[in-house]
This record gives structure tokens, C-alpha cells and sequence, in this order.
């Protein structure tokens, strides 16, 4: 069944004419849809539906694929913070998060960075070539809450998916200004705020008094402040041990200096867990002293490429 999204361009914004589904597919939200509106990301017609996995591990297709035309603008389908925009193994990448939803589109050269707002209707990249289709490019349009995929043409009328309101929108719009604001040439934002009180090489251990290598940044701050991923990632450790206490490691795959690993050490807690997606800002634990510590501290770890590398050039 092939449903025709009608889309005009004019003076980059995209007005859209969308035949109502009178039924939903698979993969719709039973939670209340709220008044912000969607769009169509790019020109053409659904070639193939949304095939929810069952259980969401398994195969299936998670998203709809809109055959178009290689060079063909593709826009942003709700208000949100681009949390990704680069190359995922050989294809342009783009997540949009909306605060509670996530849109991912592939594959598209970008024309947005990480952490810029955008509103519906915005040019987010260029439809490139590169996903198997009918046709000679297809765009991936996908939907997610968390690691639960749902059908992103529910966003088009055609059943229910709860979105954001506006009043949380400008919480959003807010922490993207703010991730832009303190962005550094890597890509990268401070995990926490605080006072930096140990750096990256040789030192006299303030505990057992022995001239050793320390292996991370440490930032000073009262425990029970908030730590947050530097950049969009999977959780692959949680651990606790003597000397690094509450451990944390996030793989952030492929960035702008290489291949990225960070690690968040003497935490008081955590909120997310192994195998947690989280994106650039999000929340993740809180500082503590746990382990061989000497006060409320983050010790902060970097590897590039699987290297041990310095943190502080990453964060400037």
C-alpha cells in the first residue's frame, strides 16, 4: 500500500497536504497525542511501511522508507534538538530529539550540527544515495521513545503518539542554546559544573603519598551534582570497584577526533544503566566520593581510538 505525502517547497519552509489515515499501522502509541504539529520530511511516496519488531530486538523495519530523489531537501518533522549529525559505519545520520520523542533520518548529508534547534518544517541535510529502495535514493524516516521504535507516520495523523508540548519545547530550545554555548572544538560538552582540581599526568597521590600517573580530569563539586554524557553514546559499563567507586563508561562510536569512550568515576549514583542510548546533556548520575577519594569529585576518563588520551583538549 503506498500513501502519497504531497509536499512544496517555498523559501525553505514546507507546506504539507496529507490524506488522513483512517487506520494506524503497527507500532502506535496508546499515550494521548498533544497539539505540536508534524511534518513530512521530505517529497515522495511510502514505498515501505513500518514493521514493528516483536519482541523489539528482532527483525523487522523500524521506520518507513519515502521514495524521492538523490539532492532532495530533507526537513526536520517536529520542533526539537539535533542530538546527531554525522556517519554511522557509511551513511549521513541524523537524530532529532523532541524531549521525549526521537526522529532519526538516513541517509542524509547534513546541513545542521549537534545541538542546534530546529523547527518543523527546517532543511536538516540532502538526501543522498545509499539506502536499498525502488527507487534510485530513499529516505529512512524513523520514530523511537527511548529504544522502542514506533511508526513515524502516526505523527502525520494516522493514529497516536504523544508529543511534546510547547511548554516543554522551551525547556528544550533552552538546553540547546546551552549545549551550543559551551561546546567545545570536539564536539564535546562539560560533563558536570564545578572547579577542575586535578589534571591529566604525573602527581603526588593526595592519598597514599606515592609520586603516580593520574589517569583522568578531576572536577570539583558538591556531591549531588548532576553529571551528564558529553555526547551522544551507549552505556556498555556500570560497575563499582575499590579505587574507582561508582564507574560509569559510555562508547560514543565515531566523533570528530576518533573513535570516543568516556568514563565518569566516584559517582554518588546512577540513572541510566548498561545498554542505556543516551544523547549529548542528558542526565546520567550524580557526583559522589565513592572508592579511593578524598571529596565530592568527577574523574573524569577519555580514550581516542582506544588510547588513554588527555580529557582537557576535548573539552576546550
Amino acid at each position: 500500500m503506498l500513501v502519497a505525502i504531497v509536499i512544496s517547497m517555498k523559501r525553505k519552509s514546507v507546506l504539507v497536504l496529507i490524506i488522513v489515515l483512517s487506520i494506524c499501522w503497527a507500532g502506535c502509541s496508546p499515550a494521548q497525542a498533544s497539539p505540536q504539529k508534524a511534518v513530512a520530511p521530505v517529497l515522495g511516496d511510502v514505498v515501505r511501511t513500518f514493521d514493528a519488531p516483536d519482541p523489539n530486538w528482532k527483525a523487522g523495519h523500524r521506520g518507513v522508507d519515502i521514495a524521492s530523489a538523490a539532492g532532495q531537501v530533507v526537513v526536520a518533522a517536529m520542533d526539537g534538538v539535533v542530538s546527531f549529525a554525522g556517519v554511522v559505519v557509511d551513511r549521513g545520520v541524523i537524530s532529532v530529539f523532541h524531549g521525549d520523542l526521537t526522529t532519526t533520518y538516513e541517509p542524509v548529508e547534513a546541513v545542521v550540527h549537534t545541538g542546534d534547534y530546529v523547527h518543523a518544517g527546517d532543511p536538516i541535510g540532502i538526501l543522498a544515495l545509499g539506502h536499498l529502495c525502488p527507487q534510485d535514493a530513499c529516505l529512512h524516516w524513523g520514530l523511537k521513545r527511548g529504544e522502542v521504535y514506533f511508526n513515524p507516520l502516526t505523527l502525520l495523523g494516522g493514529g497516536q503518539v504523544r508529543l511534546i508540548n510547547a511548554s516543554q519545547m522551551d525547556r528544550v530550545r533552552a538546553a540547546a542554546a546551552a549545549m551550543r554555548e559551551g561546546m567545545s572544538a570536539a564536539g564535546l560538552i562539560s560533563p558536570t559544573t564545578g572547579v577542575i582540581t586535578d589534571v591529566y599526568g604525573m602527581r603526588l597521590h593526595p592519598v597514599d603519598g606515592i609520586w603516580r600517573f593520574h589517569d583522568g580530569l578531576d572536577i570539583g563539586a558538591p556531591c549531588g551534582t548532576p553529571i551528564v554524557a558529553v555526547r551522544d553514546g551507549k552505556v556498555t559499563e556500570s560497575s563499582s570497584n575499590t579505587g574507582y567507586g561508582n564507574r560509569l563508561i559510555i562508547d560514543h562510536g565515531d566523533t570528530l577526533v576518533g573513535k570516543l569512550t568516556t568514563s565518569y568515576n566516584h559517582a554518588q549514583s546512577w540513572v541510566v544503566g548498561i545498554g542505556d542510548q543516551v544523547i549529548q546533556g542528558q542526565l546520567i548520575g550524580y557526583i559522589g566520593s565513592t572508592g579511593v577519594s578524598t571529596g565530592c569529585h568527577l574523574h573524569f576518563q577519555t580514550w581516542v581510538n582506544g588510547e588513554l588520551v588527555d580529557p582537557q583538549p576535548l573539552l576546550n
